[in-house]
């Protein structure tokens, strides 16, 4: 018999336990965090809508392939290095833009995330293809890749983030069609 429970308390139902603080503020902090990470990467995706066209330009020019094959040859940890210092110093970007755009500037706003997104679109997101198969030989940094890469497959599997794609697929095509009509307009202006 156990000498530290009582007589017939093994036979009693055990009473549920409250919530830890940690998990109770882990419930409470989760659609905080969704809420900005969706708008953080509703953000990413406009600024990188806007950005791309010129971003692959910029990758065309034999500058870049010769910097490409120099990356390939360093070793992993140079590489990462490679990879975060610029990464470090573009994100803080997008908060000072949108604090630009905030305090009454929206040109200036614009111009520093779209400067921003054409820097690390154009080198850091092709350095970090080129270094990839190098940064996943480092153990750590595979570990927190998988974690990262399936919480961005939930997160982009959220309800919020398919309306928000499904937002900005609407826009694109309205742009597109507004595009097409100008040019039409623009040709039958030049006819008449």
């Amino acid at each position: 018999m156990n000498s530290t429970l009582p007589p017939g308390a093994q036979n009693r139902p055990s009473s549920p336990e409250p919530p830890s603080p940690r998990s109770l503020l882990s419930r409470l902090l989760r659609p905080v965090a969704t809420l900005f990470a969706v708008a953080y990467f509703l953000l990413d995706a406009l600024a990188y809508w806007v950005v791309r066209p010129v971003a692959r330009r910029i990758a065309r020019l034999p500058l870049f392939a010769r910097f490409g094959q120099w990356v390939a040859g360093l070793g992993p940890y140079p590489s990462l290095v490679l990879v975060l210092v610029p990464l470090a110093l573009l994100e803080p970007a997008k908060p000072v833009g949108a604090w630009l755009f905030a305090t009454g500037r929206p040109m200036s706003g614009a111009a520093v995330i779209i400067g921003a997104e054409l820097v690390k679109i154009t080198l850091v997101e092709r350095l970090f293809h080129i270094a990839k198969p190098k940064l996943l030989t480092i153990g750590w940094f595979a570990w927190g890749y998988g974690r990262v890469t399936a919480w961005l497959a939930w997160l982009k599997e959220t309800a919020p983030v398919r309306t928000a794609r499904k937002l900005l697929s609407t826009v694109r095509q309205f742009a597109r069609w507004v595009g097409r009509r100008l040019s039409l307009m623009v040709r039958r202006a030049g006819r008449g």
